[in-house]
């Protein structure tokens, strides 16, 4: 078993680590018809919202509690009181989602006492509007963190046991490493088998691009509330990712429904572990138009193959998308020379690398030196230029491509897509090198071309 190690720097130099209530904000972002809202200074959630539009190109409907230092010591109830009657009486949305940040839990804020606090004073706003308070401490934990507290704390909040289970009804808990354009892919293999899934949060209606005839404040698109509220008559809930493992127990202690948790959908063998479930639960066979995407997939690895082997590639990512490039490399024959992770996570110990660590970016370019590629997101663009070696942009944020939302990585057609894109990559700078071989003069035969007269 390989162990992640820590970096013992002091401070962060280019931080690969996204902040848990960033994390939480994406979560709620594919709930329909809702509010996320920091509480925390304005400027905690305007870093958030520009991170967040520059990487989806959408509008982000992001509020904050707009702390100061004094309410900070004092207490910020009041203005969390004031900001939720606000974002009500302003936008009446469905549900409101509000994650705390470093300066509100550096205080030690009850979101808990808070929220009950707030349904006792204000119960027929409570009546008409699901409220849901979450601890999201940035100083600890990062982006998975957050999105799954999140998860966990809507999960507690709205869904309730089910006295009839519906046929054919799945839940499906999606990772934050799941771009909307992956949640798509994975609708379209659940209900490629008859299947109807209950997705949270669903960021493929929400963030995956849409143009409204009318301004909305709220999220528009994603999983309703009252898609949510049924979840417990699922008969199978399907987490994608280590880190949904935690409400994926939630939801199965509160409802009986049972999980099954898969750590990847990139590769083979792992999205052939997730028809062959749909198979079973749906009782049906594979249908004829993803047996037809598995033999495409396996006939790019037999065409690629010879282009991945022994190729060593670095990656910094999310533990879970992490685990992912790393696992679908070593499968197509790469080495991975290292691995860092922002946070420590149980998917870190299954990763095989040369070098394994949580650290940030600076750590990532140290030992990056000699790689044939670099995966990372935006911010590893510089260490890349330094390092002349190809970027391959993936996880949080990608700020400097288009597309960054419709990427699809999942599934037999997403497998296959990456599996392309590196190869090409690796099939181009192996002609490169191979032309500039071919045009350089061979070390030590410089005299045998010049001749006996050369001295002359």
């Amino acid at each position: 078993m390989f162990k992640a190690h820590q970096s013992n720097k002091a401070a962060a130099i280019n931080p690969l680590k996204m902040s848990q209530p960033l994390g939480g904000a994406l979560a709620l972002l594919g709930i329909d018809n809702c509010l996320p809202c920091f509480h925390g200074s304005q400027g905690c959630t305007a870093f958030g919202l520009v991170l967040m539009v520059r990487h989806f190109r959408e509008a982000i409907p992001l509020q904050t509690t707009a702390m100061d230092q004094v309410q900070t010591i004092l207490g910020g109830y009041e203005n969390l009181e004031a900001a939720v009657l606000t974002m009500y009486e302003r936008n009446t949305p469905e549900i409101i989602g509000v994650c705390t940040t470093g300066l509100t839990e550096t205080k030690g804020e009850d979101m808990q006492g808070a929220l009950a606090t707030f349904r006792k004073k204000h119960p027929e706003i409570a009546a008409k509007c699901n409220l849901v308070f979450i601890n999201t401490p940035d100083f600890t934990g990062g982006l998975e963190d957050g999105f799954a507290n999140t998860v966990t704390a809507v999960i507690e909040s709205l869904v309730s046991p089910a006295e009839m289970k519906v046929s054919g009804r799945v839940n499906v808990l999606a990772g934050s490493h799941l771009t909307p354009g992956d949640v798509e892919e994975i609708r379209d293999l659940v209900e490629g088998f008859g299947l109807s899934p209950v997705i949270l949060p669903d960021l493929s209606t929400s963030m995956g691009g849409r143009q409204p005839d009318d301004f909305k404040a709220t999220t528009l698109g994603g999983v309703t509330v009252s898609e949510i509220k049924g979840m417990g008559a699922a008969v199978l809930t399907l987490a994608i990712g280590e880190h949904m493992r935690k409400p994926a127990q939630v939801l199965e202690r509160k409802t009986g429904v049972p999980f099954k948790l898969f750590d990847r959908l990139v590769g083979l063998e792992a999205v052939d572990h997730l028809v062959r479930t749909l198979a079973e639960v749906s009782g049906r066979p594979v249908p004829p138009r993803i047996r037809r995407q598995r033999e495409h997939l396996v006939d790019g690895m037999l065409d690629g193959h010879f282009y991945f082997t022994r190729k060593r590639v670095a990656v910094a990512l999310e533990p879970d998308l992490l685990y992912a490039y790393c696992g679908f490399l070593r499968d197509m024959g790469c080495e991975v020379t290292a691995a860092v992770a922002p946070t420590q996570s149980p998917a870190l110990e299954r990763i095989k690398a040369w070098s394994l660590l949580v650290g940030d970016h600076e750590d990532f370019e140290t030992l990056s030196r000699g790689a044939d590629l670099v995966i990372s997101n935006s911010h590893a663009r510089q260490s890349v230029e330094r390092l002349g070696t190809p970027l391959v942009r993936a996880g949080f944020p990608t700020f400097d491509r288009l597309g960054a939302g419709h990427r699809v990585t999942v599934g037999y057609r997403g497998t296959r897509e990456l599996l392309f894109e590196l190869g090409n990559i690796f099939l181009a700078n192996d002609h490169a090198h191979a032309a500039h071989d071919a045009g350089s003069t061979p070390r030590g035969m410089e005299d045998h071309h010049a001749g006996p007269h050369a001295a002359a």
